[in-house]
Order: C-alpha cells, then structure tokens, then sequence
C-alpha cells in the first residue's frame, strides 16, 4: 500500500466506485496560487511513479487549489538555484524526471487547469493523457521570462500539439494562451466554464465511474 501521507504539498484523496481515482490537489500554500518550492517540485516529480505502482489506482486527476492551476517555482526556490549549483542540478535533474515520470505513468491522468498555469504544475497538466482547461484559464511556459530557454516539457510536448509555428510565438514571447484559445489550437484536450475547473470537485457519480472504467495499465497515449 502506497503511503499519500508523505506528500505535504499535495492533498492526495480517493473518488469513484471503489475509490479507484486518484485525486491529486497542489496545495496553494499562500492561500492565492500553488506554487513549488523544494518540497513541491520533488513531491511533484515523485508522485507518478507511486500512481504506476498503485494497483489499487485506475485513474489520477491534477488540479490545482486556490486561485489557480498553478503559479511555478517560488521565489525562494528560484534564488536558490540561482546562487547554488548543487541546487540548480538537484532541481535540472527532477524537471526531467517530471517530464518522464508522467510520459512513463501506465495509469491514465486527467489534468484541470483553472486560473493561472505556469511551472512545474503545467509540465504535469500538458502532458497528461486529457487536460481541460476552464476557458479563462491562463496558460504560461514562462521560461524565458526567467532569462532561459524553454526546455523540458515544452521543447517536447508544444510543437506536437500545437504546431512548431504557435509553440515559438507563444514559447519565445512568454505570451498567456487563454483555455479557449488552447482548444481552439490544440494545446489542450478541452475547454469548459470555469465552473467545472473549480478546486472543488463537481464532478457528476457517472463521471467518476467513466475515469474508474479507464484501462488500469497499457500503452501511453502520450
């Protein structure tokens, strides 16, 4: 048996008929944004490969808490990597295993992305099997805000979905994609009312028994 009670930056709980969807929350710890600071960003790295190896788990949902998906690196974690190596390794080294610890996750992920998007929490919500966005969300890589280049997931995941033309004008430019205009170009799976992104789960019974009936294992369809 998986062991959610270590995980202090996400609120981890169980839905669906037989409590077999894994719901996954990131913690807003400011009360406004879920943002990751060290703990974050590792727990954020660690929690799909304990998703693969729950047998109990058929599906896991992301989403975020508070005001948003999810406001990136906090600014403790930024200045940290910016004056220390090690730090800056440490924390190269989880954005790529994020980036395949979810591609490698045998278990189906849905993604809701509400608000603000940026950071380590949109490396998970992109590149889960279906992402819905709230129309007004707002989507940001952000990268090179930070004076460097737009690397892990969205070297990888934004040219595929959206065509290598949009992925540069939004990438290099650091431009917000609202979830409509995600749709509407392929970043995201689906766009609904904000309503249906909210923090609070609303999903419908039949819903969740849907997620639940999702195969348990077998090829990514990322």
């Amino acid at each position: 048996m998986i062991d959610y009670a270590r995980y202090q930056t996400l609120h981890i709980t169980r839905r669906g008929p037989g409590d077999t969807v894994l719901d996954i929350q990131m913690r807003a710890a400011n009360g406004k944004l879920p943002t990751a600071g060290h703990a974050g960003h590792r727990e954020l790295t660690e929690i799909w490969r304990d998703v693969g190896a729950d047998d109990s788990v058929r599906c896991a949902v992301l989403r975020g808490e508070g005001m948003g998906f999810s406001g990136g690196g906090d600014l403790a974690l930024v200045q940290d990597m910016a004056n220390d190596f090690d730090t800056r390794s440490r924390v190269w080294k989880e954005a790529r295993d994020l980036v395949y610890n979810v591609i490698n996750c045998d278990k189906p992920i849905v993604s809701a992305l509400h608000g603000p998007a940026v950071g380590a929490g949109l490396v998970a919500g992109l590149l889960a099997d279906i992402s819905v966005a709230a129309r007004d969300a707002r989507i940001v890589d952000g990268h090179t805000r930070l004076g460097v280049a737009a690397g892990d997931h969205a070297a990888i995941i934004w040219p595929l979905l959206c065509g290598m033309a949009k992925a540069k004008y939004y990438l290099l430019l650091c431009e917000p994609v609202s979830g409509e205009e995600a749709e509407r170009i392929g970043l995201v799976s689906l766009a609904v009312d904000g309503a249906r992104c909210c923090p609070r789960p609303t999903r419908s019974r039949t819903g969740w028994r849907r997620a639940a009936r999702a195969p348990s294992a077998g090829p990514s369809t990322r």
